[in-house]
């Protein structure tokens, strides 16, 4: 597994691939073709052009997705051409591949002889009995009791049960979701396709294989669904007694698997030293059988005990042989052959934990593997690992010394420190340096599964030591200075995309969720982008909608501040799929480099005298000579309906519906009420002779009054006290301060008096379009402007109808010039005279919503 030799066409490097996956990021260019391998050994101390980054096409249910370690994987609907056929299962002799693919490799070294399974024979035949009948069967027993030993030797005696043979699968930190995909691919042939949930259940539905499944660590619910969805197989599961029993109507076989008895475990012992037992070690043997309750492993323990023992007890010639005691312990180095004193037997409490003692009598490059597997929870690195973790070319032998000792058991294709050996371990200072042990090996995981010339199944393999060593240093990660990048953050970034192409997906997310955490601790935003997004396509190829959109959304606001185009292109494509598969549309927000006009969100209580905030107040030019009518929101209507969050947009285009159709009304308005001045006779009803002597804007804006008529303190010629308006209360509506009756200020109706008093109409009536009447009064000669104006608003002439119902017109709002286009309109036909008008323009069903363009002249 040494990374500097290259597989056979692994990616393309070879050009002469055709699979999907010999693509490469070059920055959008075709891939060079790399170039073969320098004869010189000095030619590599200079410099090296950079690895191509590795980009795997791969199909995922009805998706096509681009694993694209650089900026973010990509997926799309998989087109007709690209979806594979239906994968056909493999042959007799694929499946004899596959099944020793899953076995754990032999360790270096010399061989070591087998050990017989004794005391088993009623439990191996029950099993076997069972599965030949079509029944799943659950064995179990404590750790260490022989429980995978067993089960191996089962699946030989299956062998030619069931038409797909044996399947061997391990359950180690894997769901029934991730048992399901093993199963079809431990029978299919379906390279780069992963397919979804129901096409998985289609396929798995139709295999009948015996599955050995050891290590198993859920029950109930979850193993009802693994059972259904399999209903042509037999299984074997072995487990621990802390695991959760399968449901009541399951129908799997309970086979409990105990300690062995005196005289096997004496046996077993003696098969172990390799010779006959002595009296003192039959006695010895038999208190160990009592303290251990009979398990085997610590039987095959206690025999490599012995074994050092005896090495021990053959002098200096032992030593010279093997050349593995040069660190023992200071009071065997003591020992002298030639003295004739006697090796002691370990006691019984080094009998019960003889991990340390073991470890004491190994190599120095077998101690310092412990010291990594300690590190990394128990997890032992694969052989081809231990040269460059521990410094030493033959480190490798290091693997082949814990196997015969009894310190490491296999795990599926892996092996693990055995039961009970971490904690002893650690008891005894293995874990004292765990933190720099498990960043070195980080380190050189990161530096590996990076490398072009590694492929996914290879890292694939080797998941659960990289995510140990994530699971230790992602929470571990600290701020890093600029232009540097954390352990955790670059063993999680090279790691990620080959356990996705390897289509080891529980992997991928857990190697994606470690590292988003290593980069939010370290500050790395550009990272923490990329594991979001990263997250969101593997939460949309799993169904997972609204967490996809959760992490896309994160992702897309991260890359829009660093203003990472590329990125948040493939984010919102990623996001609109999201948004066609769920069915919900997404909200508009910013990308890098690109501006939305901002939402504005309104209260539903007004503002001070009634004006919503939306419209600003504008005065008319004091030239014009128009009349200003302030006007409250009436108590029985609010002013403002309240904005719903993330309405924004919405309204704004909803209001420039309703300004448009408002604009061309009034203009129709406008022009009605032109064309009756112009055609109507010089009668008693025409407005320009019916104006009174005290006009009511005499004063200007700028006087402190606001335009409006301010209160004179005496009642003149009404015999009315004139109202002035107070602060709003507490529902935006403005009051009186002497006169309670209701006046054109405090019941929000147009003054059609000097007076300021209107006559009440019943609120019924429809809305009429026709504008009210109020009365004018003959106006002085016009005042120059105190401010320049560009545009002075012209004047308009209003017309001697009779008032209408309050309803058409709109007291929430504050006077207005019109929109350009309708004033042009209107001031081409309206008459020259200054004449001061009092009109309100009628108003659409949506006139107290913010934004409608209203007219008070």
């Amino acid at each position: 597994m040494d990374p500097n030799n290259p597989g056979p066409e692994e990616y393309g490097q070879e050009g002469g691939g055709t699979s999907r996956s010999s693509e490469f990021e070059t920055g959008g260019g075709p891939a060079p073709r790399q170039r073969p391998p320098r004869e010189s050994l000095t030619s590599d101390f200079g410099q090296h052009a950079p690895a191509l980054a590795r980009t795997v096409q791969l199909v995922s249910g009805d998706f096509l997705l681009t694993v694209n370690p650089v900026d973010g994987s990509e997926i799309e609907p998989c087109p007709p051409a690209e979806r594979p056929a239906r994968p056909a299962k493999l042959t007799e002799a694929e499946r004899a591949e596959v099944e020793r693919a899953a076995r754990p490799p032999v360790p270096p070294g010399p061989a070591q002889l087998p050990l017989p399974l004794l005391a088993r024979r009623d439990e191996r035949e029950k099993l076997v009995r069972l599965l030949a009948r079509g029944r799943s069967v659950r064995l179990t027993g404590p750790a260490g009791s022989g429980r995978t030993r067993l089960l191996d030797t089962v699946a030989e005696d299956c062998a030619d049960l069931a038409p797909d043979g044996v399947v061997r699968l391990n359950g180690h930190r894997r769901s029934a979701d991730d048992l399901l995909h093993d199963l079809f691919y431990a029978v299919h042939d379906a390279p780069l396709h992963r397919p979804d949930r129901d096409e998985l259940a289609d396929h798995v539905r139709e295999i009948g294989a015996v599955v050995v499944l050891d290590d198993l660590e859920f029950g109930g619910a979850a193993l009802d669904e693994l059972l259904d969805a399999t209903p042509e197989c037999a299984f074997l599961l072995g487990t621990t007694p802390d695991v959760p029993e399968p449901s009541a109507g399951a129908g799997i076989e309970e086979v409990a698997l105990s300690g062995l008895d005196r005289a096997a475990s004496l046996d077993l012992l003696k098969h172990a030293v390799g010779r006959d037992l002595t009296e003192d070690e039959s006695n010895w043997a038999g208190d160990l059988w009592f303290e251990s309750e009979g398990l085997p492993l610590r039987f095959v323990q206690a025999g490599a005990l012995l074994r050092q023992r005896d090495r021990l007890r053959a002098g200096a010639d032992a030593v010279d042989e093997f050349g593995v005691f040069e660190d023992v312990r200071p009071d065997e180095t003591s020992y002298d052959p030639a003295d004739g004193d006697e090796v002691p037997l370990p006691s019984l409490g080094e009998a019960a934990a003889p991990a340390p003692l073991l470890a004491s009598r190994l190599s120095a490059s077998a101690r310092a593997t412990l010291r990594f597997a300690v590190a990394l929870g128990g997890e032992v690195p694969h052989q081809a690992h231990l040269p460059a973790l521990v410094g030493d070319t033959h480190a490798d032998a290091a693997l082949g010394e814990l196997a015969a000792c009894g310190l490491v058991s296999a795990a599926g294709a892996r092996y693990q420190l055995a039961a009970g050996v971490p904690a002893q371990l650690e008891a005894a200072g293995y874990a004292d340096e765990a933190e720099a042990q498990a960043r070195a090996a980080a380190q050189h995981y990161a530096w590996w599964t990076g490398h072009p010339s590694v492929t996914p199944e290879r890292v694939c393999a080797e998941a659960d030591a990289v995510l140990a060593a994530l699971a230790v240093l992602s929470p571990l990660t600290t701020a890093v200075t600029e232009g540097e990048q954390s352990t955790a953050v670059q063993l999680a970034r090279t790691a990620a995309p080959a356990f996705a192409s390897g289509l080891h997906w529980s992997a991928w997310e857990k190697a994606l969720r470690a590292g988003a955490e290593a980069a939010r601790l370290a500050g790395d935003v550009a990272e923490e982008a990329y594991f979001h997004h990263e997250l969101g396509i593997h939460a949309l190829c799993a169904g997972q909608l609204d967490r996809a959109r959760a992490e896309l959304e994160a992702s897309i606001g991260l890359r829009g501040a660093l203003s990472d185009k590329r990125g948040t292109v493939a984010g919102r494509r990623a996001l609109a799929l999201v948004a066609d598969r769920s069915g919900t549309p997404l909200a508009l927000m910013p990308t890098a480099g690109e501006e939305v006009p901002e939402a504005r969100y309104e209260e539903s209580a007004s503002p001070p005298r009634g004006v919503p905030m939306a419209f600003p107040e504008l005065q008319p030019p004091s030239d014009t000579g128009l009349v200003v009518n302030r006007t409250v929101p009436s108590p029985s209507r609010p002013s403002t309906p309240s904005a719903k969050p993330g309405g924004g947009l919405k309204g704004l285009a909803k209001r420039n519906l309703v300004a448009a159709g408002a604009g061309a009304l009034l203009v129709a308005v406008l022009g009605t009420v032109v064309t009756l001045g112009a055609t109507s006779e010089n009668d008693a009803g025409t407005p320009s002779e019916n104006v009174g002597v005290n006009p009511s804007a005499s004063q200007g804006v700028d006087d402190g009054s606001l335009g409006a008529d301010p209160a004179t303190g005496d009642e003149g010629d009404t015999g009315e006290a004139t109202s002035r308006p107070t602060d709003p209360g507490p529902d935006g509506t403005v009051g009186t301060s002497d006169d309670p009756t209701p006046t054109a200020s405090s019941s929000g109706e147009p003054s059609g008096s000097p007076s300021g008093t209107a006559k009440p109409e019943d609120p019924t009536k429809s809305p009429s379009a026709s504008p009210s009447k109020s009365s004018t009064t003959k106006p002085t000669s016009p005042k120059p402007p105190t401010s320049p104006d560009p545009d002075p608003e012209p004047t308009e002439t209003e017309p001697t109808e009779e008032p209408t119902d309050p309803g058409t017109t709109d007291p929430t709002t504050d006077p207005e010039t019109p929109p350009p286009s309708n004033s042009n309109s209107a001031s081409d036909s309206a008459s020259s005279s200054p004449v001061e008008t009092s009109a309100s323009a009628p108003q659409s069903s949506d006139a107290n919503t913010p934004g409608d363009p209203e007219q008070v002249i």
